[in-house]
């Protein structure tokens, strides 16, 4: 016998289904992250170092140039509030990590702090150069080996911020290439190498590896292990830093001595 469309039995709707919450991802420490456009590596690397229970990051895209200039870096100046704002509207960060070093240095950090509270004014603001001051620090670090990947113009201006704030600088090298999209695919080899020949040096208490595009995290105990000497990057310290601002204190020494702290 044939079913008429009244004898068709429909879905049956349940409202107000009974739920509980709780903390979420991020039940220790809730942190945010601007990333350039152009970069390839931080938030791999963020997300290794920040791979521990309760902790999470949550990142969001800023315009930029891949050439790398100091013109094009103080260009991102007036979309690091909106960028830093977009971040999970309605749920309040710890952190807000400005993912770009030689942009800080050329904005200066004060400037790059007042977007980010501009836009977060409850979480608290870093960058990878203050989060490599900060590395220094704790390590009683005075004479830093610094390699970039930047052209002269920024070059310059890296070096003479870090000498600014008190430290020395015995030796800067450079892979000289103004392009993210190169710099990007810097090999961990070259990287090694570069630490190696730099750090080695009697003048050098520790290498700092600038720029948020280059990779270090998976290799950074090893390297330390090798050269005998703290190794840290922009990515590293600033991982670490947000970690540290957001009460977390996990030791992590795969990542170098500074994850030890």
């Amino acid at each position: 016998m044939a079913r008429t469309s009244s004898d068709k039995a429909g879905p049956i709707g349940i409202e107000d289904l009974p739920f509980d919450t709780d903390p979420g991802l991020a039940a220790r420490a809730r942190i945010g992250l601007v990333v350039l456009a152009s970069d390839h590596t931080v938030e791999h690397e963020f997300r290794t170092i920040l791979d521990l229970p309760g902790v999470a990051f949550y990142a969001s895209r800023i315009p930029n140039s891949q050439i790398i200039t100091p013109e094009s870096l103080a260009a991102m100046e007036g979309h690091i509030a909106s960028r830093s704002a977009v971040i999970l509207p309605g749920m309040e960060l710890d952190v807000v990590a400005y993912g770009c070093t030689s942009a800080s240095i050329v904005l200066g950090e004060e400037k790059v702090f007042a977007c980010i509270r501009q836009g977060r004014p409850e979480a608290r603001p870093t960058t990878p150069v203050t989060a490599a001051l900060a590395a220094f620090e704790a390590l009683g670090a005075r004479r830093i080996a610094v390699i970039t990947p930047y052209s002269r113009a920024v070059n310059e201006r890296v070096g003479a911020y870090i000498a600014e704030r008190g430290y020395e600088v015995p030796v800067f090298g450079s892979f000289n290439s103004d392009d993210d999209n190169v710099v990007a695919r810097i090999s961990p080899e070259s990287i090694r190498r570069a630490i190696l020949e730099m750090g080695r040096r009697d003048d050098v208490d520790m290498v700092f590896l600038s720029c948020t595009s280059l990779r270090l995290a998976e290799a950074a105990g090893a390297i330390e292990a090798e050269l005998g000497k703290p190794v840290t990057s922009s990515n590293n310290a600033l991982a670490w830093h947000c970690l540290r601002l957001a009460g977390i204190a996990d030791r992590q020494p795969r990542f170098g001595r500074l994850h030890e702290l």
